[in-house]
C-alpha cells in the first residue's frame, strides 16, 4: 500500500503550488497510509483482502448472471464466453466498489474523529477524503488484476489505458462531493450512514453494472445514461479496458459536469457546517 501513496519529492520543485497546500497534501498522504495500514493490521493476508473481496463479488455475480441466467455478451477482440462476461462485470464493479466503499466510510469520518475535530489547527477538510482515497487505492489492486486478465484473453494491452485518469476525475469528484455532504450532515443527523446504505443499494441496481445497458427499456435508457453519472463512469471503464476506445464521450462529459457540480455543492455545505462540528461532538 505504501507504494501507492509514496511522496514524490520532485513535484514540490516542479509545480508552483502554495507551500501550505503541500503541507496539507503531505498530511493527507500520511493519513491515507495510516488508514490503509490500520484496516488489515494483524491479519494474515493483510492488504490482499481488498482484492479477495472484489474477486469474491466477481465470482458470485458471474455465476448468477452468466451461468444461471445465461446472460451473454459480445465484446470486440474477446471470446464470447463466461470468462468474458466476468471481465465485463469486473470492469463495472471496480468503480462502484471504490465509490460506494469510500462514500459509506466518509459519512462517518468526522464523527469518528472527535479528538481531531476539536483541534483548532487541524484541517477538517481532509477527513472525508481519507476513506475515499483509501477505497480508491484498494480498488487499484483489482484494476491491475483486470488489466492482466484482459491482456491474457485478448492477447493485447490497449493503449487506451492511458486515458484512465479521464474517468478517475469524475469518479473522485462525485465521491468527494457526496462524501463531504454526508460527513457534514452526519454530525447533526446520525441516521445518514444507515440511510446511505439503503440509497447505495438501490443506486447500484439502477446502474447497469451487473446487467448490460441494452437490457434497460429504450425509453428509460437515455435517462439512466445522462442523469446517473455512475452509469457513464462504469461504461467508460469498460470502453477503456475492454474495448480499447471510448465510445461514450458525451455521457462522460455530462457525468464530469454533474460530478463537478456535486463536488462544489458538497464542499460548500461542509464548509458552512464545519464551524459547529466541535460544539456538537
Amino acid at each position: 500500500m505504501r507504494g501507492f501513496v509514496r511522496r514524490r519529492g520532485n513535484l514540490r520543485r516542479i509545480l508552483p503550488i502554495y507551500e501550505p497546500l503541500w503541507a496539507k497534501f503531505d498530511l493527507l498522504r500520511t493519513l491515507v497510509r495510516r488508514d490503509l495500514e490500520a484496516r488489515y493490521k494483524g491479519s494474515v493476508l493483510g492488504n490482499l483482502w481488498p482484492l479477495l473481496n472484489q474477486l469474491s463479488q466477481l465470482l458470485i455475480y458471474t455465476y448468477v448472471f452468466s451461468v444461471v441466467l445465461k446472460v451473454k455478451l459480445s465484446i470486440k477482440a474477446l471470446p464470447e464466453d463466461n470468462f468474458t462476461f466476468g471481465l465485463w462485470l469486473f470492469a463495472g464493479l471496480l468503480p462502484w466498489i471504490a465509490f460506494s466503499g469510500g462514500l459509506s466510510q466518509a459519512a462517518s469520518s468526522v464523527i469518528g474523529q472527535p479528538n481531531l475535530v476539536k483541534k483548532v489547527v487541524f484541517p477538517l477538510g481532509l477527513l472525508p477524503l481519507v476513506p475515499i482515497l483509501s477505497s480508491f487505492i484498494e480498488s487499484s489492486f483489482g484494476l491491475i488484476a483486470l488489466i492482466f486478465f484482459v491482456a491474457i484473453s485478448s492477447h493485447t494491452i490497449h493503449t487506451s489505458l492511458a486515458l484512465l485518469p479521464l474517468v478517475w476525475i469524475p469518479q473522485l469528484l462525485l465521491t468527494a462531493g457526496l462524501g463531504y455532504l454526508a460527513a457534514g450532515l452526519t454530525v447533526f443527523l446520525r441516521d445518514i450512514p444507515q440511510s446511505l446504505a439503503v440509497i447505495l443499494n438501490i443506486w447500484m441496481y439502477l446502474t447497469p453494472i451487473i446487467y448490460p445497458a441494452s437490457a434497460i427499456p429504450e425509453e428509460w435508457r437515455g435517462w439512466v445514461f445522462w442523469l446517473n453519472p455512475m452509469t457513464a463512469i462504469a461504461e467508460v471503464y469498460r470502453d477503456i479496458i475492454l474495448v480499447g476506445e471510448i465510445q461514450h464521450w458525451g455521457e462522460w462529459g455530462v457525468s464530469s459536469a454533474i460530478a463537478a457540480i456535486v463536488f462544489c455543492l458538497g464542499l460548500s455545505v461542509y464548509k458552512r457546517l464545519r464551524p459547529a462540528f466541535a460544539d456538537v461532538l
